[in-house]
């Protein structure tokens, strides 16, 4: 299937067909999960049913005392009569209205655990998919596409289940008595009535769906716009954008509105029309039944019970009216969720994908090739192995290709030429989640949870202790930082992590890496973003982390990979040299360059620097 963007999904026009969409969320009550629920289920249906079934009868009885005490009999053989009938009245008129309040109250929970599994299936779903997917997902928009989905899911359940389905069926009960009481006049003014409603509402329906659909994407704009400012506000004072961004905000919020004054007034078009449609209906009832008075066809007591069941019949019309609006644009939003579970990632494990072994940590990549979506270069027939327990340093220009080697190795894509195996297992005949789980990963940047200290330290290995984690905080020169803190481990590191420093943050990204302790370690330019005295400790950190395992370290300050077992030198996506530091200095190429430059041009720098690749080589 396909891949699309989130973006394009929340702005796709075409509507996945109505009964589809109701199908498979009707099929959420069928599934194992929900099986607790079977007897709610059953009893809520009959629950309903029962009370629509009253509230017909209800003004039956009510006519029928009425015609008792308008019948010319004394008072002491109406009385009694009369009194009985109201009673009934009353009686049914209460059920009618308590059964309902009663279903709600405990299947409440039904519609709760429904919308709860299927926002956390599409949750999961997202969570699954592809780098590739969410590197192209705007923010904010992917989870308004979870958030309005679920909240339709619920809500469709709900007024499917006991406003639109038990409306028909109070309907077609009405109709048959007033067919066989009062005379089918009744029965197809009350028909006709709910038809020309019923088409009337759709049409205009349709039309404001239209427009709903453009508010939808007007309103994951403005909400994208202010979550991605809030979220970036260090950028925006940076730049001094304030005012820039605010601006921007205005506009956004203006379209919004405009948008809404449209829905707006719609609806009010939509509620007048329904509103004279449910009157005509009713007068024009009222006018036959009236007539049938006067010509003595019928009692008095028949014209209130037709009149008070038509209005009984348009009373919840009314609601479904507002209701069918609702569901109608509903379905707007759990289109949107449905296809996003119907993608599909493009990185799937194979149907016999068996779990990861690790042994020496052995790496090989045999001709591979790979360019990234929407460019013509990448991996060109790149091929080099990287023994178990060896230190391989990676460097070449921006845009050579580093980080990619070190994408497909997490396999977050598959190349379409060629195979990288670990220890002798090609990636893509293994589980992903087995073979990650093998890597270690410190990155540029180590973003982190808006939680504790303890939560992100703990990412790695959720069942560690304490004790664990901060054995890895000290190997990771943070042990000292953390027990100076006030609340340690309980510390609330910001959004982002914004609350530490860059050398905090890395040497958490590092802690993380001990702790996982992965016979695979990948380290992606983990402290080219640091100053030298804060690049020292977290060298030192690294040392630790990469001690004994395979290491794969991505460098722009070459100084840090100097002693390296072997350096590849990467160019527009092909290896141009490979070899010790010594080697390559000699052959005077490109890496010899890259080395001068940083260096001042003295070749004969020590490689002391090189705490990391030159210490794990020793």
């Amino acid at each position: 299937m396909a891949q699309h963007s989130p973006d394009e999904l929340e702005n796709k026009g075409q509507a996945a067909p109505f009964g589809q969409s109701v199908g498979r969320m009707f099929a959420v009550l069928f599934r194992p999960e929900m099986k607790r629920w079977r007897f709610r289920i059953a009893l809520a249906f009959l629950l309903t049913v029962g009370a629509k079934g009253l509230a017909v009868t209800a003004p039956v009885f009510l006519g029928e005392g009425i015609n008792r005490l308008t019948a010319g009999e004394g008072a002491a053989a109406a009385g009694p009569s009369f009194v009985a009938f109201i009673v009934l009245f009353a009686t049914a008129r209460f059920s009618a209205s308590a059964l309902p309040a009663i279903r709600d109250s405990f299947f409440t929970v039904v519609t709760q655990d429904a919308q709860r599994i299927i926002a956390v299936d599409a949750f999961r779903h997202a969570q699954h998919l592809d780098l590739q997917f969410h590197l192209t997902r705007r923010s904010g928009a992917l989870n308004r596409i979870i958030e309005r989905g679920a909240i339709a899911v619920e809500y469709l359940l709900r007024f499917l289940a006991f406003n639109i389905g038990p409306t028909i069926v109070e309907l077609i009960l009405a109709s048959i008595v007033l067919a066989a009481l009062y005379g089918l006049q009744f029965s197809a003014a009350a028909i006709v009535t709910v038809a020309v409603y019923a088409v009337f509402t759709i049409l205009v329906t349709e039309w404001r769906n239209k427009q709903r659909r453009a508010f939808n994407e007007v309103d994951t704009r403005l909400r994208g716009i202010a979550l991605d400012t809030l979220a970036n506000f260090e950028t925006v004072k940076s730049f001094a954008a304030e005012d820039r961004e605010s601006a921007r905000y205005d506009d956004a919020t203006r379209e919004y509105n405009r948008h809404y004054v449209k829905i707006m007034q719609s609806l009010a078009a939509l509620n007048g029309g329904q509103e004279l449609i449910m009157t005509g209906g009713l007068f024009a009832v009222a006018v036959l039944a009236g007539y049938g008075a006067l010509n003595g066809t019928m009692q008095v007591g028949d014209v209130t019970a037709i009149i008070l069941m038509l209005a009984n019949i348009y009373r919840p019309l009314n609601i479904l009216g507002w209701a069918w609006r609702e569901i109608k644009q509903g379905t707007v939003d759990i289109e949107k969720l449905f296809g996003l579970m119907d993608m599909r990632s493009g990185v799937r494990d194979a149907s016999d994908a068996r779990p990861f072994e690790p042994k020496t940590g052995e790496i090989r990549f045999e001709e591979v090739s790979f360019a990234h979506e929407g460019r013509d270069s990448g991996l060109n027939d790149v091929t080099f192995s990287a023994p178990g327990g060896s230190f391989i340093g990676v460097v070449g220009p921006s845009g050579a290709g580093k980080s990619t080697i070190l994408k497909l190795l997490f396999r977050f894509y598959d190349p379409p030429k060629g195979r990288i195996l670990i220890d002798g297992q090609d990636v893509r005949q293994v589980t992903q989640n087995s073979l990650r789980c093998a890597l270690g990963l410190v990155p540029q940047e180590v973003v982190l949870f808006n939680d504790t200290l303890r939560f992100n330290l703990a990412y790695a290995q959720p069942d560690a202790s304490d004790e664990d984690i901060m054995t890895a905080a000290r190997s990771a020169q943070l042990g000292a930082f953390i027990e100076s803190l006030p609340k340690g481990l309980d510390t609330k590191v910001g959004e982002r992590g914004l609350k530490l420093s860059g050398g905090e943050k890395q040497r958490v990204g590092v802690a993380r890496a001990i702790l996982r302790n992965p016979p695979i370690l990948i380290l992606d330019e983990a402290t080219s973003s640091l100053d030298s005295t804060t690049e020292e400790e977290v060298q030192s950190a690294l040392k630790e982390a990469a001690r004994g395992r395979t290491t794969i370290a991505v460098a722009h300050r070459l100084s840090t990979i100097a002693g390296a077992d072997v350096i590849l030198v990467l160019d527009d996506g092909v290896i141009r040299e490979r070899g010790t530091h010594e080697e390559l200095i000699a052959k005077g190429g490109l890496y010899a360059s890259l080395w001068r430059r940083q260096a001042g041009g003295d070749t004969d720098k020590s490689t002391a620097e090189a705490p990391v690749a030159q210490q794990v080589a020793e």
